[in-house]
């Protein structure tokens, strides 16, 4: 399930352009997406993180973002016969470095 989810995710990387309006498409040098089972207060959760690369002068925070949102979704998707209460939370920015803005790390990651 884990492995589809993945897959899932890196085509959604290489598609963002086609999903959020005004992103042009980007030459992806790397996309990793990593889907870690972890528990927290006695819950299942499923933590995802991506990692994309580029060689040109932008930056590819929407296509790691909509990597991590597209992951979820196919978790989700796979598993909602056994819970549809699950959550997908936390979708955000850990780090970026390159493009116009240049580096930036969230304090609390």
């Amino acid at each position: 399930m884990l492995t589809v989810a993945q897959i899932a995710g890196i085509q959604a990387a290489k598609r963002t352009h086609e999903l959020i309006p005004m992103c042009h498409p980007l030459l992806l040098t790397h996309i990793a997406v990593e889907l870690t089972p972890a528990s927290a207060e006695g819950q299942a959760r499923i933590d995802i993180q991506a990692t994309v690369q580029t060689r040109g002068k932008t930056g590819v925070e929407m296509e790691a973002l909509t990597a991590v949102a597209v992951a979820a979704l196919t978790v989700y998707d796979m598993c909602k016969a056994v819970d549809r209460g699950m959550c997908i939370c936390e979708v955000q920015l850990t780090r970026k470095s390159g493009g116009e803005s240049g580096e930036w790390s969230r304090e609390d990651p």
